[in-house]
């Protein structure tokens, strides 16, 4: 009797266009070993349901969660940085910023979307971690600056999630001056009148946190986000102290009052128009709206 294994014919050989290779991304592993379908992922809002964990997203995935029907107009999709002070390290700014924009998709760390959010208009703008570390340079200053102006001249709230390193060091002191930029704006928008919803993500650092981030008339964060100035190194060795435990945590800013809530990535639709329409006294949207 022959095994059922084995070959009868030999030479046998399959083309490449032919053979089935498992697809990438099928599985997903969160920081504690759990594993999780990656479809199962994307229908849970991107949290692993095994132990909550908040993957790391980007723009892309937070517009499908806030817009209507993912709805919505890009603005300024096509602005990009340019390299006026022909910086080079291990590579040429030049360079770096090509192959950033050819693996990511994306013209620069930050994204503006208009649309509606529980049937009401809203401007959000995200940054994408995954250009350059979702470092603040002069474009995603401008384009932050840009959607709020468009918040303003449509006279609808504006939402921003933070989701950066800190300031582009490749710009240097132009990547600086886009804190004084962005903060200034945000006062004009106060001064409209118009809600500012800020979202602290994973990770939220450096010149990021130092203006726009935590400027919002409500700062709120996802769970376990890492948030703070300096790195945690830095801190210790500025201050000669030991930092307590779960320092710079969204939970421990929560605490100390850095931040007025947590909230939930299943729960941040709602959530953030909940805000949007206590600030502005407005009847609170029904549940069959909300849920929509």
């Amino acid at each position: 009797m022959t095994a059922w294994f084995k070959r009868k014919e030999k030479g046998i050989q399959t083309s490449t266009e032919e053979k089935k290779d498992t697809p990438k991304g099928l599985w997903y592993k969160s920081p504690t070993g759990k594993i999780v379908e990656s479809d199962d992922l994307a229908k849970n809002f991107y949290v692993s349901p095994e132990d909550d964990y908040h993957v790391r997203i980007g723009s892309k995935e937070y517009f499908e969660i806030l817009f209507d029907d993912n709805k919505f107009t890009e603005l300024d999709a096509k602005l990009s940085s340019k390299d006026p002070l022909k910086f080079e390290d291990t590579k040429k700014y030049g360079e770096r910023l090509k192959a950033a924009q050819k693996k990511t998709g994306l013209k620069d760390a930050v994204r503006t979307g208009f649309g509606k959010s529980l049937g009401k208009d809203i401007v959000i703008c995200c940054m994408d971690f995954s250009f350059i570390g979702g470092s603040m340079g002069s474009v995603v200053g401008e384009k932050i600056v840009r959607g709020i102006d468009y918040a303003i001249k449509k006279k609808t709230p504006f939402v921003m999630i933070s989701k950066s390193g800190g300031a582009r060091m490749m710009e240097a002191a132009l990547s600086l001056m886009q804190m004084a930029k962005t903060s200034v704006k945000l006062a004009q928008l106060a001064e409209a009148g118009l809600p500012y919803i800020s979202l602290c993500t994973d990770p939220t650092t450096g010149g990021t946190t130092a203006s726009y981030a935590m400027l919002g008339d409500i700062n709120i964060a996802e769970p376990g986000a890492l948030i703070g100035f300096a790195g945690p190194r830095i801190v210790k060795d500025t201050t000669g102290k030991d930092l307590p435990e779960g320092f710079q945590s969204s939970e421990f800013l929560l605490e100390h009052g850095f931040l007025d809530f947590i909230t939930h990535r299943s729960a941040l639709k709602k959530k953030i128009n909940l805000y949007v329409d206590l600030i502005q006294n407005i009847p609170v949207r029904k549940e069959e709206v909300q849920s929509a």
